[in-house]
């Protein structure tokens, strides 16, 4: 699939020494639609080798722009030798009625996952999207990155990075983190709308691959995560977030402190303005393993 596919460069421009690069594809996962990415690579060096990788995956109502425009990650990737890819976070286009009705479902919000309704399934595909299909995209086209090795994934809702990560049999990532993520989704209001929409078997399905805090609570290997998330975060105060139900299912299934840290961090809300403020910390947590 992968080597038949032409990857079309939109934009570019340089940051931090290094080179940030809009790409568009049409994606067989997506049901033949466009799909863009930007693709944020450092700086070369003398040293030989490729690129380690982390993918940001943005959270409801975000393109792949928001995280590369506003989350402060570039400058530390680039000191750090680290690049970032950051994928859409649905299809666009699919002109299924009423994906465009609500902020919270589809446009803009594909939850990362592959949609078992029938309605949904041919297009709402990001969990194959990313996982599978952006990695043989990328490395077909000859980038140098790691993209088939073991990379983390970070996000601001980060339900897609927890799941993503917690899921995977193969093991496919090093490390997870997550601002303000959606942590026990078949228990609030957003994932109990995404999962009834997309899911044939709505929250019973859900809770086996999509529910960070039900998979979390089955782990019994040996896990690098770190979450944070403000307490001036309405969407917490709402119940959306439910990060203490996950943090408790971790130390419940014997995960201490080093494998799981969940922090509070006073007073911010969900906004990009929280994510830059703790950047630097997330992308020096993942170069830990990265580099290990």
């Amino acid at each position: 699939m992968a080597d038949t596919v032409a990857l079309n460069k939109i934009s570019s421009n340089k940051a931090f020494g290094g080179e940030l690069t809009k790409y568009s594809f049409k994606s067989a996962a997506l049901g033949g639609l466009d799909a863009n990415f930007n693709l944020y690579l450092p700086p070369s060096t003398s040293k030989p080798g490729k690129f380690p990788v982390l993918v940001y995956l943005a959270g409801l109502t975000c393109t792949e722009d928001n995280g590369a425009q506003k989350g402060s990650f570039l400058g530390v990737a680039s000191s750090q030798g680290i690049a970032i890819l950051f994928p859409d976070t649905s299809p666009r286009g699919a002109g299924i009625d009423g994906e465009d009705a609500d902020w919270d479902f589809g446009t803009g919000a594909g939850f990362y996952l592959n949609a078992t309704n029938p309605k949904y399934s041919k297009h709402y595909n990001m969990q194959t999207h990313i996982i599978l299909e952006l990695p043989q995209v990328i490395e077909a086209a000859g980038s140098p990155l790691h993209v088939s090795s073991p990379a983390p994934l970070r996000t601001m809702g980060g339900h897609g990075a927890l799941t993503l990560y917690l899921a995977s049999k193969t093991k496919q990532y090093r490390s997870a983190s997550a601002f303000a993520p959606i942590s026990n989704p078949t228990k609030c209001p957003w994932g109990e709308k995404a999962f009834k929409g997309y899911l044939q078997g709505g929250l019973e399905e859900a809770k086996h691959q999509y529910d960070a805090t039900e998979l979390v609570a089955r782990s019994t290997d040996p896990i690098h995560i770190l979450i944070d998330y403000g307490t001036g975060d309405n969407f917490y105060k709402q119940g959306q977030l439910l990060p203490e139900n996950f943090l408790k299912a971790a130390r419940e299934a014997g995960h201490d402190e080093f494998q799981v840290r969940v922090r509070s961090q006073e007073g911010y809300d969900h906004s990009y303005y929280f994510i830059s403020t703790f950047a630097s910390d997330h992308i020096h947590f993942h170069a830990n393993f990265l580099k290990a």
